[in-house]
């Protein structure tokens, strides 16, 4: 971008083209009041607290472009008078309070450097307060209807929650479906909190008065809730976090934060948190201490490897720990135990992502940045509802879609982006790959392919050509739902586009035949020349949980090493044996159904689960209570006593992502760093730890004494990490992967100049539409789709600990109007959803998000036993289970 120079006072300064002089004067080092203005949002130039003279005419810093030349005065004496009466002026309808010594706002320190006396501010007050929301307070008296919280829920957060109501002297910010704040609109972002300048919105508690202009020291870390990977600043008092803030320069979040990250963090001192291990006597977990606990596990291992040998033994790591534990998880397996049945949740969610994109391009990562990703100018979102689930990222897609970005939304709900969408596509669930071939076959017919990426750097045009054939609007409409004519729309809209995007989500993947969904969606890229290019941003999975992505990159799978060398590959095998010194078991270990499967027959004598909840979390739930039951030695690693816990032999009692040290690797594969801000609770242990511990105790010495010194062991025979490690990360705060050498960048954007498969070229597939699963009947009418909801995360063992319960008390099934006149289903009662699996109980929410004929739920509270409904059909490549397409049955209670 170009430069622009100007002189502020005796400083020369360069800044951005279209920059404001408020942003020169910053970068001269210079402080100014400017209340109605923050870095995040449009300027509004209406407080007058920033005045500069310009060229000799007096303006509002905040709205007046930087022009070349520019000779800008900040200090001069009729200068301070004029800011110093605007100030006044602001303060004077204010009651005194606001200015006193304990508000800590941005108003109250702007007046003091100003020197705005304290007895200014001299208003009656009386207009009243909202305390109705949990992480929310509006105290009407201090508001200045800045309109700066409007212009963050508006135009970071995409909600357009709140407006300035009233007139005059009374206008006050307000949520803009009136009534309560907790009953409106508001998602809990912590925008409005996080920009107020005078302390009219505040966060309760001891966080009051700290926002991200007005912050104590803090620590910084990474986001461990959903894959985005917001930067944090969290806030501690007394060994307790007082606050999390957004980190104005996060990569990813920019200031920004959801209701999880910023405000979820009470089940830290939760008195349900496990702070002893615990063991099983006579059928009860009973406290105990480590040794003990220790001792029992060991010998439990040594039990199974003396009955079956090191494949009776398995372990599930964790995409909620880090980088260095899911390292050191699989080195434990591979290296003690002599096994690869090592696997992590990942296996039920983008499992197919790992293996499309692997086959499509040659690495298991999304092929582009998201910053990138952003500026694109249309956006092809499929399978995902990242509002609510990415919400972040989410905010980030809808704003590029407000400026102007085209915008194709292919998702059997109309949710989130939807609403904002060109076109939507509503594909009746588990029919993605035939959508995905009906708008390839429009690419191809109407010419809006790259023959010469085709010709240069592609291959299987021919096989996908003959296939699409199969495939044209019409066909596609019956097979769908989705009318031919908006097909073609869609498909016009992302052929035509200079630079589009896909970015896809669990919508794509949980399905029967996901890694074919995943690769039929790449092709649309391809034939589109859309990826490695600059005429396009490829293809972009959102991940789920934080840390999804980096617990595959450490090898946390049983048939890949770090960095996704095969196990079957002698050369890679090799690598490792090399580094650990010990030889690598040569088969490939059992995926997480297939553990559950050889426990229940007796071939798997001890399972290790580390933070997963996979009697709420893992489908056909009943199954899988069933093989923890039949397991001679099952040892969970948790924050609480979980379903799957309540089944243990022994529990480890671990630290949360608050409370430990390492990386984590987000959804656009860039490595962050995760400290600790506070210590883990009683005894609990970081699961880095935990396992060094279990290893001690079999007698073994893993190395790796630290979490740095894993990731550099990583790195020593995964060339893709090898430029990667903790020192460089604290100065440069991200860096993505690949990186193969400590001094060069990592790359943001893939395959620039060569693809990684084994011919150097992308891969087009042509794989058939194969129906789901499962279908409806007389006795199962209705499809179940399962996912998120905005308030809570995954089995809601964090979010239900909080006061997010008050914000989503209940799950909820989601039903179109039609459905409910015909079940008898009245809104807001209680029903039973039953499956060919089993049943649970859920409150009806009626409305036309879900199509006739689908239901909608999450799986946030496992007591509603939402998983005992799903089934265990499974991706026929990777094993993934299909969360998507479940038949079912209502009855009202």
């Amino acid at each position: 971008m170009t430069g622009v120079e100007i002189r502020v006072d005796d400083t020369g300064v360069t800044v951005p083209e279209g920059a404001s002089l408020l942003t020169a004067v910053k970068a001269a080092g210079i402080d100014l009041p400017s209340l109605c203005s923050d870095d995040r949002i449009s300027p509004a130039g209406s407080c007058r607290t920033c005045l500069v003279a310009a060229d000799g005419r007096t303006v509002a810093a905040c709205v007046t472009p930087a022009g070349p030349g520019v000779q800008v005065e900040t200090g001069t004496d009729e200068l301070r008078r004029l800011r110093r009466e605007a100030l006044e002026v602001i303060v004077s309808a204010l009651p005194p309070r606001a200015l006193s010594d304990d508000n800590p706002s941005e108003l109250a320190e702007a007046c003091r450097s100003s020197g705005v006396a304290p007895d200014t501010a001299r208003g009656a007050g009386g207009r009243g307060g909202d305390d109705s929301h949990p992480y929310v307070r509006l105290d009407r008296d201090l508001c200045i209807a800045c309109g700066r919280c409007v212009r963050m829920c508006a135009e970071v957060q995409g909600t357009f929650a709140l407006t300035l109501a009233g007139r005059g002297p009374d206008t006050v910010v307000a949520p803009g479906t009136g009534g309560p704040w907790a009953e409106s609109d508001c998602v809990a972002c912590g925008g409005c909190v996080d920009t107020c300048p005078t302390g009219a919105l505040t966060e309760p508690g001891p966080a009051r008065g700290t926002t991200s202009a007005h912050r104590p020291p803090a620590t910084r870390t990474t986001c461990g809730y959903c894959g985005v990977g917001c930067t944090l600043d969290v806030v501690t008092t007394g060994g307790e976090v007082t606050a999390v803030l957004p980190a104005r320069d996060g990569p990813v979040n920019q200031g920004h934060a959801c209701v999880k990250g910023r405000f979820t963090h009470g089940f830290l001192t939760s008195p349900e948190r496990l702070t002893r291990p615990l063991l099983r006597r006579g059928g009860r977990l009973e406290p105990v201490g480590w040794e003990e606990a220790l001792g029992h596990v060991a010998r439990g291992l040594r039990a199974a490897l003396a009955d079956g040998g090191p494949d009776a033994v398995a372990a599930i790591s964790s995409a909620r720990a880090t980088n260095e534990e899911n390292y050191l998880v699989q080195k434990f397996m591979r290296t003690v135990i002599g096994t690869n049945n090592v696997d992590n949740c990942s296996r039920l969610c983008h499992s197919p992502s790992a293996a499309g994109l692997t086959a499509s391009f040659g690495l298991s990562g999304g092929t582009d940045g998201f910053d990138d990703v952003e500026r694109s100018d249309c956006l092809l979102v499929v399978g995902a509802n990242p509002v609510e689930a990415h919400p972040v990222v989410g905010a980030r897609l809808l704003r590029s879609v407000l400026c102007g970005a085209g915008l194709v939304v292919a998702d059997p709900r109309a949710v989130g982006l939807a609403e904002h969408a060109d076109v939507h596509l509503r594909p009746r669930p588990g029919t993605n790959v035939a959508l995905f071939h009906g708008l390839a076959h429009v690419l191809l017919a109407e010419g809006l392919t790259d023959e010469e990426f085709l010709r240069e750097r592609a291959t299987g045009l021919d096989r996908l050509t003959e296939l699409l054939a199969d495939y044209p609007p019409d066909r596609v409409a019956d097979i769908t739902g989705v009318p031919a004519a908006d097909l073609v729309a869609a498909a016009r809209l992302y052929g035509e586009a200079e630079c589009p995007a896909i970015v896809y989500g669990l919508g794509v993947t949980e399905h029967l035949h996901g890694t074919d969904g995943v690769r039929s969606l790449a092709n649309l890229a391809i034939l589109r020349g859309a990826v490695g290019t600059g005429r396009g941003y490829g293809v972009n999975p959102l991940r789920g949980q934080n840390n999804v992505q980096g617990a595959s990159d450490m090898g946390a799978l049983p048939d890949l090493l770090p960095g996704y060398g095969r196990v079957l590959d002698p050369a890679a095998r090799a690598r490792a044996e090399a580094v650990w010194g010990v030889p690598v078991p040569e088969r490939p270990g059992l995926r997480i159904p297939e553990m559950f499967a050889a426990a229940r027959t007796g071939e798997l004598r001890a399972l290790w689960v580390i933070g997963e909840d996979v009697c709420a979390t893992d489908p056909d739930a009943d199954e899988v209570a069933a093989a923890l039951d039949a397991c001679p030695l099952v040892v969970c690693s948790e924050l609480f006593l979980s379903e799957t816990a309540r089944r243990a032999d022994v529990v480890l009692p671990v630290a949360s992502w608050l409370e430990k040290d390492g990386t984590f690797v987000n959804f656009d594969r860039r490595f962050q760093r995760v400290r600790p801000a506070v210590a883990p609770p009683g005894e609990a242990r970081s699961d880095f730890d935990v396992v060094h511990a279990v290893a001690s105790a079999m007698g073994a010495d893993l190395g790796c004494p630290t979490p740095a010194s894993a990731l550099a062991e990583c790195g020593r025979f995964a060339p893709v990490f090898a430029g990667v490690s903790h020192d460089r990360l604290d100065r440069e705060g991200a860096v993505p992967w690949p990186c193969r050498d400590p001094g060069r960048p990592g790359e943001t954007k893939l395959y620039r100049d060569r693809f990684a498969t084994a011919d150097g070229r992308a891969h087009l597939a042509a794989a058939p539409y194969l129906p789901p699963g499962e279908h409806p009947d007389d006795d199962y009418p209705l499809i179940l789709v399962t996912g998120r909801r905005w308030a809570h995360y995954n089995s809601g063992s964090m979010t239900r600990r909080d006061a997010n319960l008050s914000l989503d008390p209940v799950d909820l099934l989601d039903l179109h109007p039609d459905d409910a006149r015909r079940y008898a289903v009245r809104d807001g009662e209680p029903v039973t959803l039953e499956s060919r699996h089993g049943r649970a109980r859920l409150v009806a929410r009626i409305g036309e998000q879900t199509a006739p004929g689908q239901v909608f739920c999450s799986f946030h509270f496992p007591a509603s036993g939402v998983n005992r409904l799903t089934s265990g059909h499974a991706d026929t490549v990777t094993s993934c289970p299909e969360y998507k397409v479940t038949a079912v049955r209502v009855i009202p209670s």
